[in-house]
């Protein structure tokens, strides 16, 4: 690939993960309540969601998911109904307590599951897949003879330079969170507004036509 042709890949890569959606909320909304460890956990997880559908398009298992319509329903369904899952379970959560919100320090977490979920709400979004193989193929050019490693090595590019934006966003929302005691005070209903969200793309994800078909 020409010098010119990667920047270009570069920049579309980071500016298509600037652009807000289940991740960044995810992450975003991690970050404001429990402070940038979480945030930055989240962001791990999201990444290595990601990782799962960079190998399989590699081997070539997301084409065969984007061909066949039940192995695309399959995906979908479990991936709609995870995401409703978390957004039901941050509409139902309780609110913090005031000791919580005025002490120093965010409200505690488990890091184990903030990851895992946002491994899972990666990982079973079929929407991920397609779009690698809608994007990364663009970049690769006609000549090339190992054609899944280019797709591999330009996919794992991608994913790390979007880890780095996605921990921006955990920053940023920890700092904001830090400093506008207004998000603090409304954290919880912050949690109502993200969960809609989560369940809105459930919903949305519920009703996507595969495009292949």
């Amino acid at each position: 690939m020409a010098l010119e042709q990667l920047l270009l890949f570069i920049a579309a890569g980071l500016l298509l993960n600037l652009t807000p959606g289940p991740d960044v909320l995810y992450i975003v909304t991690h970050a404001l309540r429990h402070g940038a460890r979480a945030g930055s956990v989240a962001a791990l997880g999201i990444t290595a969601g990601c990782f799962v559908h960079i190998f399989a398009a590699a081997v070539g298992v997301s084409a065969l998911m984007a061909a066949s319509a039940t192995a695309f329903t399959v995906l979908k369904w479990l991936g709609a109904a995870y995401l409703l899952y978390v957004g039901l379970r941050m509409l139902m959560s309780r609110a913090p307590s005031a000791m919580a919100l005025d002490g120093a320090d965010p409200v505690a977490a488990d890091l184990k599951t903030i990851f895992l979920r946002g491994f899972w709400t990666n990982a079973l979004n079929p929407k991920v897949a397609l779009f690698f193989l809608a994007f990364v193929p663009q970049f690769i050019a006609p000549a090339v003879e190992n054609k899944a490693l280019a797709f591999l090595l330009l996919g794992l590019l991608f994913n790390f330079n979007g880890l780095w934006v996605n921990i921006g966003w955990a920053l940023a929302a920890a700092w904001l969170a830090s400093r506008v005691g207004a998000v603090q005070k409304g954290m919880h209903w912050l949690d109502r507004i993200a969960g809609a969200m989560f369940a809105g793309f459930g919903l949305k994800l519920a009703f996507t036509d595969n495009p292949a078909q």
